[in-house]
């Protein structure tokens, strides 16, 4: 199978839109406005040469990079981008294609040649696009998603069971698909480093430190094992989420209990429209300067926006009064339809 990676593909759809910025420092957040409280969405690979990257808050990057052209984010245009990227890969004889993102997707195709195939998935998306991708392929699907990595930009790289650790091996855990900074610091401190030895470790052994879930789990990922199955069954979200950053603190009670309120109804907003009802919540808050706490409650499912409204404002009562508020995020999840494939790949951060 194929993963295919479109090249810093935010800042690319500018490009198309804005001729002029063509190798220009581009920077993606926000609204456009680096005075403003923004993250970073995406840089091109100009303005990643000064040190930008994706999360990264709008001032700082600003500052990285003083000749950087800043866009604000028009969600529009790369969902509609996104689309004919995703058509022209379906339109590919005998190709299944495994939606994970905007920007990216597995392929899973019969082919003898799949550098060949790759090339001409690349010459397509061009094509019809104009935009460029990297693609990687692998004989499982974390593999080839490892593998786009290597290829980029614009380029084509295969990892398999006989190259994994040759290519992985020394290389630390974070770098693979689905562990992040947390959960490589929890690795090493049980003397974990590298993706070798996580290959190498037991099974069992991580069991006390990740569950008799997650723990096989992890260990599978640094041997780059997994399913070999494109799955092209329509991706059905687990839940819908909302964040708001606000331009200035929230310091009063009534100001929180407002912004939670609006949060909420904007989610059950995005709920009632799947026909599924609330079973958990999630509200995650960012104290200033830059402290985050999530608190969780799992509800009996309900289709009643007045009672999971209140359920919302019993986590809110858990916000430290004392403290100035920069961020509040919400999320509801839902139970999954029969008969769906669940909406949920590794990533590295979200929530």
């Amino acid at each position: 199978m194929l993963h295919v990676d479109l090249d810093q593909f935010v800042a690319a759809v500018e490009v198309l839109r804005h001729p002029e910025l063509a190798g220009l420092p581009v920077i993606v957040g926000g609204r456009g406005d680096p005075t403003e409280r923004a993250v970073v969405s995406t840089a091109s690979y100009e303005a990643r040469e000064f040190g930008v990257g994706s999360g990264m808050p709008l001032r700082i990057a600003a500052r990285k990079a003083p000749t950087a052209v800043i866009l604000p984010v028009d969600a529009e245009a790369y969902a509609a981008a996104s689309a004919r990227v995703m058509a022209t890969l379906r339109s590919q004889p005998g190709a299944t294609v495994q939606l994970l993102g905007w920007d990216e997707a597995f392929v899973g195709v019969a082919t003898e040649d799949p550098e060949a195939y790759a090339r001409m998935l690349q010459r397509a998306v061009l094509d019809r696009t104009e935009l460029h991708c990297s693609v990687g392929i692998g004989d499982t699907l974390v593999r080839a998603k490892v593998a786009t990595g290597f290829g980029k930009p614009r380029g084509v790289f295969r990892l398999t069971a006989d190259n994994w650790l040759e290519v992985m091996g020394d290389r630390p855990t974070i770098e693979l698909w689905g562990v992040g900074t947390k959960i490589s610091r929890r690795l090493a401190g049980l003397g974990i480093a590298t993706v070798a030895e996580l290959a190498a470790v037991e099974p069992a052994a991580l069991v006390e430190e990740f569950g008799p879930k997650m723990g096989p789990w992890y260990a599978q990922l640094g041997r780059g094992d997994g399913t070999d199955v494109v799955d092209d069954t329509p991706w059905v979200a687990r839940g819908h989420s909302r964040e708001t950053t606000f331009q200035q603190d929230l310091t009063e009670r009534q100001q929180i209990e407002d912004a939670v309120r609006e949060l909420a109804a904007r989610v059950l907003d995005d709920v009632a429209e799947e026909g599924r009802p609330v079973m958990g919540l999630t509200l995650k808050v960012r104290y200033a300067p830059f402290i985050t706490k999530v608190f969780t409650k799992k509800i009996a499912e309900t289709f009643d926006r007045d009672a999971a409204l209140e359920r919302v404002l019993e986590l809110a009562d858990r916000i430290d009064p004392d403290r100035p508020i920069r961020l509040l995020g919400l999320r509801a999840e839902m139970p999954m339809p029969d008969d769906t494939r669940e909406g949920h790949t590794p990533t590295r951060s979200g929530w």
